[in-house]
């Protein structure tokens, strides 16, 4: 396929069935799916380490906040599996590297688009630590879940974190939910990309609302073990997130 067709309606319910097949995917090539997981795992437990460093320990929470703006490029390699495996071709690491390349200058704009959201938000959860619990604010890693809960200002902190990380993430998904997916699979440009990605989140308000919240809690879940469980949930909605876009561009007739 070269080119974006419109997207279709799809059951409000079909999110379970992407999770299914997004499931058979991650078993079928687990050297691709753990390998993917398992690298992002290791980059979390490197920010914290950095963090610790560098004492400013509050920052994991917006940075691992951050993370999920930029998960929908990342996973690109779990999408061409799948891709690969639908059509019957072998999945191994370097066919999925050639089509990266292939398609990295396009891919490089959404990158450089979630990037902007990414780097946007950094600098507003910094602010908003500044203005809510001041600059002095650096208590010792034993003692800090204590010191948020004592700290005068930690509801507007979360007022305004939570606010300000709802609308980003809202834009951040709208805008790569089906953008990375269809520029493996088609020959279109970012901007294309994006634009068919807003249009499919907007025609299918509700299974895309519950798919969302299914991304949140999956790797909300995977967050709690010090990012560990992110080796089998990132895989998992990454094969899924291909299986979604399938779905919703498929050429049958729109429902």
């Amino acid at each position: 396929m070269t080119s974006a067709t419109a997207p279709r309606r799809v059951a409000h319910d079909r999110p379970w069935a992407w999770l299914a097949a997004g499931w058979r995917d991650l078993w079928a090539a687990p050297a691709v799916g753990l390998g993917y997981g398992l690298a992002l795992a290791a980059g979390g437990w490197t920010l914290a380490l950095l963090a610790q460093r560098a004492a400013t320990l509050w920052a994991i929470l917006p940075a691992t906040a951050g993370f999920l703006l930029l998960a929908p490029l990342l996973a690109a390699g779990l999408y061409e599996s799948s891709r690969r495996r639908a059509l019957g071709l072998p999945v191994d690491a370097r066919a999925i590297l050639s089509r990266l390349a292939e398609r990295g200058t396009q891919l490089g704009f959404l990158g450089g688009a979630l990037l902007l959201l990414h780097l946007f938000w950094l600098r507003m959860a910094t602010l908003a630590f500044a203005l809510c619990l001041g600059t002095d604010f650096a208590p010792p890693i034993d003692g800090l879940p204590l010191a948020m809960l004592r700290a005068e200002g930690l509801l507007s902190f979360i007022i305004l974190g939570t606010g300000g990380g709802l609308v980003l993430a809202t834009l951040a998904f709208c805008t790569a939910a089906f953008a990375a997916p269809m520029l493996l699979d088609r020959d279109v440009s970012a901007i294309e990309a994006i634009i068919a990605s807003w249009q499919a989140v907007l025609r299918n308000p509700q299974p895309m609302a519950l798919w969302a919240g299914l991304i949140v809690l999956f790797t909300g879940l995977a967050l709690v073990p010090f990012f560990l469980g992110l080796a089998v949930a990132m895989p998992l909605v990454g094969h899924a997130t291909w299986h979604a876009y399938a779905d919703v561009f498929s050429e049958e007739e729109n429902s």
